[in-house]
């Protein structure tokens, strides 16, 4: 059975294909899988959903799912975060959640994972301890994220992220007040047959669509600034539209958002390990930004951040900085640009006045690449889709070779005691203590051990060559994005009427300070 899920690379989440191991000797093969790298959006594969949406895990009852009053008025923002169990909450998902809190204005309400009290937070041991031995057998049978974790509560008070508990919140809020409810998301993503249909994972298993949160605020008036950073989070685009339907027209109620890759492609940010020297999101840049602070806390000058020159930084402002200053694979996205792409099909030449956050963009990132212009760019991006080409086709080989090697000492270990690949069984803790050593020799001197050590070598260091250049790639994607982003704009503002005052619109709303 082969479904998708998150594990750790450069600078956050990527997804890989694993294997779920049977009675039956497997691999434990694991295949780097790519979003679609094309701006003008290519037709991509209806992804699997995700180890974090899928899970069986069922949260227990809680009085935390009703929403809670606030004496202090409308919310001004909701923060929601974490995954839909404790291994899919990383501890970097809370620390994005814990600064949303500390830097937006409030009131506000937080809902992440299982609430309070929950021991919903997974960070990296580097002390764990167990039986070695045992752990390898676990790696090789059984391979998980959390193995190696600790777990404990979160640091902040929230309320439980449940898909009950999150409609509930959401649909509360936009129904109070007048003022724009800024919501902010920093979880797992899945990626559905169509943009609407793209989701995140909620705690306990359940799913919120790109068509559930159109259907929630079109039962309201209230403005919506959404702000999302999971994988495929650009599904959410949609809104541009009526019903989050492009086939509807633009939509009727206020809102608008900004992401952190678009539709088709997966997304940093969930990282098990603390140290935020270590992480490269696009969701630490753009809270930092907000904060007007570089990506470990110092301060920036207002205008190394206030890209359109309003005196204010904006949510577009830190959207920017992030596409300029990240060094990951993210390639984010607006509502602006879905709407753009969406109505036009043509292009003119740049006006450098009309854009200044994607001329930023085109300027800083273009100059920090080597890349002074636009023929440069398209140079770079054929060359480094080509190396991925050429990579992933060793990493192809590279994960064959383990496919082999796996199954040879797998069957060593499984023709002399059959219930090794299976800790629940019940004779396996009493063969495990008989036979420790024997399995332990097999593990560390037999030829099929040598032999999947050194596979495993290869496969890691194919696997940090492709996530190196995939991060080279998004990033000439980002310049790529903006040369279009900076054509059809001055096509269509050029043009002027109706489609033309909508993207001002939308442009005008990401744009507003939080």
């Amino acid at each position: 059975m082969v479904g998708l899920s998150c594990v750790a690379g450069v600078g956050g989440c990527r997804k890989r294909r694993a294997v779920e191991t049977t009675s039956t000797p497997l691999s434990a093969k694991t295949t780097v899988t790519r979003g679609d790298a094309s701006p003008s959006s290519r037709a991509a594969s209806s992804a699997a959903p995700s180890a974090a949406a899928s899970a069986t895990f069922e949260p227990l009852a809680s009085s935390a799912d009703a929403p809670a009053r606030h004496p202090l008025g409308p919310l001004h923002f909701l923060a929601i975060g974490g995954g839909a169990t404790p291994e899919s909450t990383e501890v970097s998902l809370e620390q994005d959640i814990a600064l949303v809190e500390q830097t937006l204005p409030g009131p506000g309400a937080v809902l992440f994972a299982g609430g309070s009290g929950s021991e919903s937070v997974r960070e990296l041991d580097p002390n764990a301890g167990g039986d070695t031995v045992l752990l390898e057998l676990g790696d090789l049978f059984n391979p998980r994220q959390g193995r190696r974790s600790r777990y404990r509560p979160s640091r902040f008070a929230s309320e439980r992220a449940t898909v009950d508990g999150v409609e509930a919140r959401l649909g509360e809020a936009l129904s109070q007040g007048d003022g724009p409810l800024l919501v902010y998301v920093a979880a797992h993503g899945d990626q559905g047959t169509t943009p609407r249909d793209n989701s995140i994972a909620l705690w306990g298993g359940q799913s919120l669509t790109v068509k559930d949160v159109a259907e929630i605020h079109e039962r309201h008036k209230r403005p919506l600034r959404l702000v999302a950073t999971s994988c495929f989070s650009g599904g959410f685009a949609e809104l541009a539209f009526q019903h989050a339907d492009e086939h509807a027209g633009p939509s009727r109620v206020a809102r608008c958002g900004l992401f952190a890759g678009t539709w088709d492609r997966e997304t940093s940010g969930c990282d098990a390990n603390p140290d935020r020297r270590a992480q490269e999101s696009y969701g630490l840049h753009f809270i930092h930004a907000l904060g007007k602070t570089d990506k470990v806390g110092h301060p920036l000058p207002l205008e190394a951040l206030d890209y359109d020159h309003d005196g204010k930084v904006g949510l577009l402002d830190a959207h920017t900085r992030a596409r300029i200053a990240s060094v990951s694979f993210d390639v984010p996205t607006t509502t602006s640009e879905r709407w753009l792409r969406s109505v036009e099909h043509g292009k003119a030449p740049i006006d450098r006045k009309i854009l200044p956050e994607d001329l930023a963009v085109v300027d800083q990132l273009g100059k920090a690449l080597g890349l002074p212009d636009e023929a440069a760019v398209e140079r770079k991006w054929k060359a480094v889709e080509h190396q991925l080409d050429e990579l992933n086709d060793v990493l192809d080989d590279a994960e064959d070779d383990l496919d082999g090697r796996t199954a040879s000492l797998t069957s060593a270990l499984l023709e002399r005691w059959p219930m090794l690949d299976d800790a629940y069984n019940p004779d396996f803790g009493g063969t495990f203590a008989k036979n420790r050593d024997a399995i332990a020799q097999i593990l560390e001197s037999s030829d099929d051990a040598t032999a999947h050590r050194e596979a495993e070598g290869a496969v890691d260091a194919a696997d940090a060559r492709v996530a190196e250049a995939e991060v080279v790639e998004a990033r000439v994607l980002r310049l790529r994005r903006a040369y279009e982003t900076l054509h059809k704009a001055s096509a269509l503002l050029h043009r002027g009427g109706s489609a033309a005052d909508y993207y001002r619109a939308l442009l005008e709303c990401e744009r507003a300070p939080p």
